[in-house]
């Protein structure tokens, strides 16, 4: 999920301030904790103003979630084989830029992407989230499942991946300790609660997901919110994985990569499903294991597009977090032989999820019933995505 930023060689401090809050002095304060709301006992404005509400909500439509025959669309050049995906639900190019436009302020407002924010502006991620929620039209909402998708990404492009952005293999493990603290901050601690809230402050990327927390729980129940702490980590393990076998020299096996990657999938960005929808999945519905099942189908196909979408860019490179890059090397074949191997195990997945709503449509539940529907939108919505944004180009 890499966003390929470039930049200037930044001395090692700007690359690793929350490294250095833990392991050396206090940072300074940073910009946007100036004035008089840095006294205020909130760790950062934004938890209290993660951006403008909307004062009337537009309707909800859900029957835009109906369920039409699933395709074989063309991706990419054209030149591999279809992807067994959903059509796209909604295509409203006014209210992806409106979206995109307020989530670039708000990153630029918190201090996320600088230097860089023109080129995150182009990525489109208000694109892929109204393509992916297409039954809200609330762009406040839609900002919702944008600043925590965006958050997660910086935490990818500056924590795991991108070595001219900072991404440390080292510290990437006491970096994600950090998250945990940043999205479910700890109790009082007597004197020790002070260097980890400036711990907090002085990292944006610490600071974007603290921000994009606050608005989920704006509009969303507790369970809710905790929902995304534990999705956040469990994906986050999963990053642990990658780095060990990074950091190692290590080429992990297909099947090993695949297992790791299921848990850090496109499923994280779906939890937020019912909370952009404006309802909620009961607790035991959503722990269900059929659903959950079909939750994963869903998130492991979305990634899987993202594996092929990546691809050719990322050849060269260690192949240890790319499907087709590892099938490759692996199977000692070509990258289109890798490539198709991949479009059929995509598709593979895709009718499963299908066979799995199937069993699912016995469940008295419309909350549920919507919610895998909009799994199913999401799915469409991420291809569409992949194949326009300037991120994999």
């Amino acid at each position: 999920m890499s966003m390929t930023l470039t930049a200037d060689a930044p001395s090692s401090a700007a690359l690793l301030p929350g490294l250095a809050a833990l392991s050396g002095p206090p940072p300074a304060r940073p910009p946007w904790e100036a004035g008089p709301e840095a006294a205020s006992g909130h760790w950062h404005s934004a938890d209290v103003d993660p951006g403008p509400e909307t004062p009337l909500r537009p309707p909800q439509h859900p029957e835009r979630l109906t369920p039409a025959p699933i395709p074989l669309r063309p991706w990419g050049d054209g030149s591999h084989s279809p992807l067994y995906c959903p059509a796209p639900s909604r295509l409203d190019e006014a209210l992806a830029t409106e979206v995109n436009d307020r989530l670039v302020a708000w990153a630029e407002r918190i201090g996320l992407h600088a230097g860089h924010l023109e080129e995150f502006a182009k990525t489109g991620f208000g694109r892929l989230i109204t393509l992916a929620h297409p039954e809200c039209d609330d762009p406040d909402l839609l900002l919702v499942s944008a600043q925590m998708n965006a958050a997660w990404w910086a935490s990818d492009d500056y924590y795991a991946d991108e070595t001219d952005l900072g991404a440390v293999a080292e510290a990437l493990p006491g970096r994600l300790v950090m998250v945990s603290s940043a999205m479910d901050p700890p109790p009082p601690a007597g004197e020790f609660s002070g260097p980890l809230a400036e711990a907090v402050v002085s990292d944006a990327v610490l600071v974007s997901l603290r921000s994009a927390l606050a608005h989920v729980t704006r509009h969303a129940s507790a369970a809710q919110v905790m929902r995304v702490r534990h999705t956040t980590h469990q994906m986050y393990v999963s990053w642990n994985a990658y780095n060990a076998w990074r950091h190692a020299g290590i080429t992990p096996e297909a099947w090993r990569y695949l297992a790791a990657r299921q848990h850090d999938s496109f499923y994280t960005s779906m939890i937020l499903i019912d909370v952009v929808g404006g309802y909620e999945l009961p607790s035991e519905l959503f722990a269900d294991p059929l659903f959950h099942r079909a939750l994963m189908q869903a998130g492991t196909a979305s990634v899987l597009v993202n594996d092929l979408a990546s691809a050719a860019r990322e050849a060269g490179e260690d192949p240890d977090c790319n499907l087709v890059l590892l099938l490759a090397a692996e199977r000692e074949c070509s990258i289109d032989e890798a490539t198709e191997e991949v479009v059929a195990l995509h598709n593979d997945i895709v009718r499963g999820f299908e066979q799995t709503r199937s069993a699912l449509a016995a469940v008295p539940s419309p909350e549920l019933q919507r919610f895998v529907l909009g799994a199913r939108a999401w799915m469409g919505g991420c291809l569409e995505w992949h194949d326009s944004s300037s991120r994999y180009k």
